[in-house]
Parts: structure tokens; sequence; C-alpha cells
């Protein structure tokens, strides 16, 4: 697969990955019901740090892997190339979310 098809892959995984707990956090009220309790904010933390764990392994798992097969170019070259998408994604998401209103 070239560098720029895995970039665009991985930048789509964690794309995929933010809506789906974007659309869970949207919900979570009609899911659990109206709470205020101490757990929370653990929950809200915990879910945080998963959600960083997760898309660090989208994002790092391949380029590790071309990296300890001696292959440090293509790593680095993967890596800018997802974050290259995620810029991308993310421009389009707010000039989407800026001319709907």
């Amino acid at each position: 697969m070239t560098i720029n098809k895995q970039g665009f892959f991985q930048a789509i995984g964690v794309a995929i990955y933010c809506t789906l707990v974007g659309l869970f956090m949207w919900n979570a009220e009609n899911i659990f019901g109206k709470t205020d309790t101490f757990f929370i904010p653990i929950a809200l933390l915990t879910l945080f740090s998963t959600s960083a764990l997760i898309c660090a392994l989208i994002v790092f798992y391949k380029p590790y892997k071309l990296f300890f097969d001696g292959k440090k170019k293509e790593a680095i070259d993967v890596v800018l190339s997802t974050a290259g998408f995620l810029i991308v994604f993310v421009v389009l998401l707010f000039t989407t979310i800026f001319l709907s209103k």
C-alpha cells in the first residue's frame, strides 16, 4: 500500500472513531439519564485516555512496524501523511460547521 493511501486510511479510521465517540457523548444523557455524580468526571477522563490510546494505535501501529523493520523514512512519511489528511479533515469539518450557520 502506498504511503499516502496508508495515511488516508489511518486518518479515516481516526475520523470514524472520533465520530462514534462524539455520537456516544452527544447521546450520553439519553442513554444514562441526567446524573450528577462523582463518577461522571472519572468516566469522561477514562474515555479520553482510552480514546487517546486507540487513536495512537490507529496512527502509529503501522509506522512502528515499519520503523523496526528498518524502513524509518517510510514510517515517518506515513505519520506525516496521516497528520496531513487529519488536518484536511479538520479544516473541512470546521468549514462545514461555519457554512451551516
